[in-house]
């Protein structure tokens, strides 16, 4: 399955969750919107430090959605690359899986 793909079904069960615990999902949301817009970082080094979590954690959906937002942020590869160098230092093997399944992502969302 492409990454595509994987968003488009992230998205749809995100969609799904959010029907099912409406307030919830706003308050998330706006939490989300709160921590993206304010502070001294700006929205892309925010994504940089999502990205590692996201690999750390071991999220493959999570990845897509950062790494997504990252391209659309303008985010070069070897700015990706870095960080997930940097995520595979901190998180050690499992983490060079996740990471080298953000720059298929990476990849094929800028391709």
């Amino acid at each position: 399955m492409s990454y595509r793909d994987k968003l488009s079904d992230t998205r749809k069960g995100l969609r799904n969750l959010n029907s099912a615990i409406p307030e919830a999902a706003q308050a998330f949301g706006g939490l989300s919107k709160a921590v993206k817009q304010g502070g001294v970082l700006d929205f892309k080094t925010k994504e940089f430090i999502a990205l590692g979590i996201a690999i750390a954690g071991r999220c493959e959906d999570c990845i897509g959605l950062h790494v997504e937002a990252l391209v659309k942020a303008g985010a070069t590869r070897a700015e990706v690359a870095d960080v997930l160098a940097m995520s595979i230092q901190m998180g050690g093997g499992p983490a060079m899986m996740y990471a080298a399944r953000a720059m298929t992502c990476f990849d094929e969302l800028t391709s």
